[in-house]
């Protein structure tokens, strides 16, 4: 396992890193997490992904579980959550970035995952209702008081985390350090194009997600949506929808030659591909069964298959490069 810095700062984090998405509560139980998590953190993970919303809080409280039995030093591995969907329905609990939901919500998280500190902690989208300088003075304090080690943000856009970064360096509060957006070879834009002047003049980190977007580049999908699969879930119907038809006829199954051709399967190809981005600081894998984890965690040994010529035909055949459009 090969360890990257976080954008600038001096924390390293495993280039594949754990998360809890979808899979916690739906598809695993605390067996089964524990499971997963020692074969991540036996295989050089220490980054595992988390956040307040995630099955209604019932995913940080099952990772909490996890980490109290499993006994870890707790310098060895990073956890993250992150805030805004809140678990109730009032005013000040769901859907926002206030002071007040944000001083709590930390709170609620570190008694579920059982720590005294997170290291990383995301808004996990902006608030338009909420004034910037407030969300960024909470996220600071949480900091401050040593309940949050590093905060960041997750899908927000290249102009409000310039806002943030701008606010904090003027009252000289503590700044965002990274971004988690989705990334993959069907989403491409905002890592390689929309932030390209954050990766310098910020050293911002990025922690990304949905590698194999949602399954589809394992091929999985290439002939309709399998029983048991993520689409299926109760919840996360909309999956289903957000790839095109193109995608899964002619783009999948042309990946899968390449990655025959590398001797990797077509989810590794992905996950590698991820991996070449240089500003990726991690990129954070899903998994329900060991299976599953084995295979994606073996990505890391086919990046230096990705040779010049081989990003070139993949470039060719996805004809989505942002730079080039």
């Amino acid at each position: 396992m090969e360890y990257r810095r976080l954008g600038s700062s001096g924390l390293k984090v495993s280039e594949l890193s754990f998360g809890s998405w979808v899979t916690f509560q739906a598809q695993v139980d605390d067996s089964a997490a524990i499971e997963l998590m020692k074969f991540a953190y036996d295989s050089g993970v220490n980054f595992f992904d988390n956040a307040e919303a995630y099955a209604g809080g019932e995913s940080e409280a099952i990772m909490g579980r996890v980490l109290k039995k499993v006994g870890w030093r707790r310098s060895s591995y990073v956890v993250s959550t992150k805030f805004y969907w809140g678990l109730h329905e009032g005013p000040n609990e769901k859907n926002t970035l206030n002071r007040k939901y944000l001083m709590q919500a930390i709170d609620g998280s570190l008694k579920r995952l059982q720590l005294d500190h997170v290291d990383l902690a995301y808004c996990h989208r902006a608030d338009a209702n909420t004034p910037m300088e407030e969300t960024v003075r909470a996220m600071s304090d949480m900091v401050t008081q040593g309940k949050v080690l590093y905060w960041g943000t997750s899908e927000w856009s290249a102009e409000q985390i310039m806002q943030a970064y701008q606010i904090a360096e003027r009252y000289n509060l503590h700044k965002p350090q990274m971004e988690q957006p989705q990334y993959n070879m069907l989403c491409r834009d905002k890592v390689e194009r929309e932030f390209g002047r954050l990766y310098q003049e910020l050293g911002l980190g990025l922690t990304t997600w949905s590698p194999l977007a949602s399954g589809l580049l394992t091929g999985k999908y290439t002939k309709g949506t399998p029983v048991g699969s993520r689409a299926t879930l109760p919840g996360y119907e909309w999956l289903e929808g957000r790839w095109s038809q193109k995608d899964r006829e002619e783009t999948v199954p042309k990946l899968h030659a390449i990655a025959e051709s590398l001797d990797c399967s077509c989810g590794q190809l992905a996950i590698a591909w991820c991996l070449k981005n240089s500003n990726v600081s991690t990129v954070i894998l899903g998994a329900s069964k060991l299976a599953q984890l084995k295979e994606n965690l073996g990505a890391s040994a086919v990046v230096p298959k990705l040779t010049p010529e081989i990003m070139a035909k993949i470039s060719s055949l996805l004809g989505n490069d942002p730079i080039k459009r």
